[in-house]
């Protein structure tokens, strides 16, 4: 998927495993085919996941972002309604794997898709329960710091501008630059609160046909409350999204704006996945095929 991506084998894995977390040697290692984007997962045995980074990077530093991933994705199990992965062991490189690692705890389930859950009004409650959940949690006095989506919209026009480019001849760039135009000046009114970060379908497990656990949760921390409503758009159709902005009472604003960073994450995922990543390519083009699509619906 990434032209500096770094490759791992099972038997890379087992060895790791082995020697850092003794207590699983010898148990068996699977990879695990997802749309994930940034790790590659092995399952160990029946309970245990380690993920690996996919990218090239400084390891001194990748050590030090997961270990701050593994306090968030601690915070996150504590607060969560649904079941969240338990941190169990950031690792270290070797045997030909040059990157810091991680383990956690396995949750069963499936994950979400963006067409196949679409009319579910009963995963749209479960996501609502779950938002407003995380809403209420304490920030301790933490605001958006960093890079990446949740602070400043006008802030990812590079990224975008970029996004529009290379879409040239593959959708509606036309359309496209119309909605960034409007959706980069959308002001602020609602204080930071705790979010996910990124509730796509790939990040959400379902078990009969509800919300069973949510993945991917060490980018837990305060940031623009409508960040968690992309959502909305990754995953429900008309009826179900309606259904999610209903439980949630968001007003006008916050809902434009969470379009937004829907938009400015869907808007990478066509281009960049359609021939790596069909999951994620999927996701970007029905995401963006709704936004496109939809017109607001104005409240008194």
């Amino acid at each position: 998927m990434h032209d500096d991506q770094v490759e791992i084998t099972t038997s890379q894995v087992a060895a790791l495993v082995a020697e850092q977390i003794p207590a699983l040697a010898g148990r068996n290692v699977v990879r695990v085919e997802s749309a994930g984007t940034v790790n590659a997962i092995f399952r160990i045995s029946a309970d245990v996941a380690a993920r690996f980074p996919l990218r090239s990077a400084d390891p001194t530093r990748l050590r030090a972002r997961l270990r701050s991933e593994a306090a968030a994705a601690t915070e996150f199990h504590l607060a969560c309604p649904f079941p969240a992965p338990e941190p169990i062991h950031v690792g270290e490189p070797g045997h030909g794997y040059p990157l810091p690692w991680t383990a956690q705890t396995w949750l069963p389930g499936s994950t979400a898709a963006p067409t196949s859950d679409a009319t579910s009004v009963a995963l749209a409650d479960d996501v609502a329960v779950l938002i407003e959940h995380l809403r209420d949690c304490d920030t301790r006095d933490r605001s958006f710091a960093g890079s990446g989506r949740g602070g400043v919209l006008a802030d990812h026009d590079e990224w975008v501008d970029e996004c529009i480019r290379r879409s040239s001849g593959l959708l509606d760039t036309s359309a496209m630059t119309s909605m960034w135009r409007g959706f980069r000046a959308l002001p602020r009114e609602d204080p930071d609160v705790m979010c996910h970060g990124d509730l796509t379908p790939a990040n959400l497990l379902v078990q009969r046909g509800r919300l069973g656990g949510i993945l991917d949760t060490g980018g837990f921390r305060a940031a623009d409350p409508a960040l968690d409503l992309v959502a909305a758009w990754h995953l429900f159709g008309a009826e179900a999204r309606e259904r999610l902005r209903d439980r949630l009472r968001c007003s006008e604003l916050q809902w434009e704006r969470g379009k937004a960073w829907a938009f400015e994450q869907a808007i990478g995922a066509y281009w960049y996945y359609r021939d790596t990543n069909p999951a994620m390519a999927a996701m970007g083009r029905t995401t963006l095929e709704r936004l496109v699509g939809g017109a607001p619906r104005r409240r008194p």
